[in-house]
């Protein structure tokens, strides 16, 4: 929603200002990282506010380690968002996916461009051609995300933050 949007980016760089925040950890709420966009928006004449491009540009671009927290599901807008993070942290039943395409969309907030950064070329196709999930242990494997837990992933992100 426009107001998440809003809330992200206002954090991110309260977070950038404070020269006693060393790094950022972006988790979701109630056990789901982000199912991404509110497609029912899509259909609105104008979209005032904030767009997840520049906001996963933001993230991209902090000097100050940003790490994800990925519980649940991290789909679409969501997982781009996790894409534009410097170190994901998974939990273990965690899936990722970018389901646009099932719909007759393509990723609009640079995941066709920062999917295969981590992935390679041959695995991001599938992804975005097909709008397959993976499992977190996919994912570590292709170099999507930096770890999977199986403990809380959020504590785990909090201590991957400190440590880098």
């Amino acid at each position: 929603s426009l107001a998440v949007l809003q809330a992200l980016e206002d954090g991110l760089k309260r977070a950038d200002a404070d020269p006693s925040v060393k790094a950022v950890m972006i988790c979701g709420e109630n056990g789901k990282f982000s199912a991404g966009a509110d497609i029912r928006g899509f259909s609105s004449p104008k979209r005032h506010g904030t767009a997840l491009g520049p906001i996963i540009s933001l993230i991209e671009r902090s000097d100050k380690p940003v790490v994800a927290a990925i519980e649940g599901i991290a789909l679409g807008g969501g997982l781009e968002v996790a894409l534009g993070c410097h170190y994901r942290v998974a939990h273990v039943k965690a899936r990722m996916g970018l389901p646009e395409v099932t719909i007759g969309l393509l990723p609009g907030a640079e995941g066709t461009q920062r999917l295969p950064r981590l992935t390679g070329v041959p695995a991001a196709l599938d992804m975005i051609t097909t709008g397959k999930h993976i499992l977190a242990t996919e994912a570590l494997e292709l170099g999507l995300v930096d770890e999977v837990v199986e403990e809380n992933t959020v504590e785990a992100a909090i201590r991957l933050a400190n440590k880098v």
